[in-house]
């Protein structure tokens, strides 16, 4: 492919470009779908659109409660601003970038003419002309022979990417929200070689000064975690502050539940993400790791910890998770939407069930904190009420309690938007699932008090949308990495068994 692609981030021109240098884009209806505002990011170059998904935004645009319905309903608004007369469509329009959109409609079939090359090759590998994708295709190749070379057909599917290839169209992926490829060395931790004396020093004293350390290597991003290193193979963990300056990581020896168990961090990495779960600073946590790392039950027994305890900033935990299927969808789900919700964060009720179990352990230290007591008065006065209301015998488990108390609250994404999230700890579990754009909806809802931790594997996505660079976990670390208030996390050692940690490494 050219070296100026549409699909890439926009860049500056350092002069005007030549009448060679300049190519004509056709845009499927998931690049539309996937960000409105592409039709902006293809600097001078010429957009092309065809009808047929100016047909399929049509249908689309009727889905009121979903993200695709929404980016369909902006991409109407935006073309109606950009072409106001139907005289436009077809002769096209100067976009403010100095390239031209124009809507296409493919003369070769509407004249029932399929004698030229293009439409000969076309209907040689692809049989069915009816197919939307196919007649996407054929647009693109009407626009081939009719414009100037060279012409390159923009879709997130990769059937039609192989599609249109196999006609001698070049194709290609969106790429302006993709990230630069990363090797596992600048995705996980780094470490500082210092003397035994500055070790000793950075014990005592908690912070350390490694600017004339790192001289000559990449620069330490803030809030970036790295290990400490002496020539004696001793190592101590710490976070980089800024002005070239580390800190001891400030965890305690566990973390619980009131009347839970203890969890204590099982590796260096869990050190890391706890450090920054129990940051008051930090408001906004990107974690990857694979299935059994601990994301789930670290950031659920960190958040708990700082509601319920005596100096706690948050009122509560919201937890959440985009419903995307593994296989066949079940269909639709009774109940409320706790009950609708339960079978997608399921994860978390098993974390719950191991932080607090139904017999937990004494703890006489929580109950001389007065806070902590009138909270947890609270939860014991919501399981009464649900149990004189329900005429249940028993009590409910501990993290029923933390439900009906509203001390743990179920969020469902669709309904996030125009929402004010305050004083809450959310967690978003499964965040690669995301577009970069859901990403930036979620995270606009965070208020001052609260803090957001997105958590998933980049290495399994369901969403046909995005893959393992244009996912929204990705790109919002991507985009958020060295500013204050932001963190970042790699677990990579699993912690679950010895069995799922080799079916996470060899299946």
């Amino acid at each position: 492919m050219g070296t100026l692609s549409g699909a890439t981030a926009p860049k500056k021109s350092r002069g005007r470009k030549t009448k060679e240098s300049i190519k004509t884009f056709v845009l499927d209806t998931n690049v539309l779908l996937h960000d409105p505002h592409s039709i902006f990011k293809f600097q001078e170059h010429h957009l092309a659109i065809p009808v047929e998904v100016l047909e399929e935004l049509d249908a689309i645009k009727s889905e009121q409660s979903t993200e695709r319905g929404r980016n369909a309903r902006r991409v109407h608004r935006i073309l109606q601003e950009l072409l106001p007369d139907s005289h436009s469509l077809l002769e096209g329009v100067r976009l403010s970038t100095g390239g031209t959109l124009s809507v296409i409609i493919n003369r070769y079939f509407e004249e029932n003419n399929l004698s030229s090359p293009a439409m000969q090759r076309l209907m040689a590998v692809l049989h069915d002309p009816k197919k939307k994708d196919n007649r996407i295709i054929a647009c693109a190749l009407f626009v081939q022979e009719q414009s100037d070379p060279p012409t390159i057909l923009v879709t997130k599917d990769v059937n039609v990417q192989l599609k249109a290839r196999a006609v001698g169209l070049e194709s290609e992926d969106y790429l302006n929200d993709k990230v630069p490829e990363q090797t596992d060395e600048e995705d996980g931790y780094r470490e500082v070689p210092v003397s035994i004396y500055e070790l000793q020093r950075f014990c005592s004293e908690g912070n350390l000064d490694v600017g004339e350390t790192m001289e000559g290597q990449p620069d330490l991003v803030l809030n970036e975690y790295v290990l400490l290193r002496s020539d004696e193979d001793k190592t101590m963990p710490a976070r980089y502050v800024g002005s070239g300056t580390v800190r001891r990581l400030r965890i305690p020896d566990s973390v619980k539940a009131p009347g839970g168990i203890p969890i204590r961090a099982r590796n260096l990495e869990q050190q890391f993400f706890m450090d920054a779960l129990l940051d008051d600073s930090i408001s906004l946590i990107t974690c990857f790791g694979k299935a059994g790392t601990g994301k789930t039950l670290i950031s659920t027994v960190c958040a708990i910890s700082q509601v319920l305890s005596e100096y706690g900033q948050y009122d509560g935990v919201s937890i959440s998770r985009p419903v995307i299927a593994l296989g066949k969808d079940i269909g639709f789900l009774p109940g409320t939407l706790e009950e609708k919700m339960k079978p997608w964060l399921q994860p978390y009720h098993d974390a719950l069930e191991v932080l607090m179990p139904s017999k937990p352990p004494q703890d006489p230290q929580f109950a001389t904190k007065k806070v902590a007591k009138k909270k947890v008065r609270k939860l014991h006065e919501t399981n009464a009420a649900d149990a004189n209301s329900t005429g249940s015998v028993g009590p409910t488990k501990p993290y029923e309690r933390l439900i009906n108390s509203g001390l743990v609250e179920i969020e469902a994404l669709c309904f996030i938007r125009g929402r004010s999230i305050a004083r809450r700890f959310f967690i978003l579990d499964e965040a690669q699932q995301l577009t970069p754009h859901e990403v930036k909806t979620v995270i606009t809802r965070i208020s001052e008090g609260s803090k957001i931790v997105l958590i998933g594997d980049p290495a399994q996505i369901d969403n046909p949308y995005v893959d393992s660079r244009s996912n929204g976990l990705v790109y919002c670390h991507n985009r958020m990495k060295g500013h204050t208030v932001s963190a970042h996390v790699k677990l990579s050692k699993g912690e679950r068994s010895e069995l799922a940690e080799l079916a996470a490494d060899l299946l």
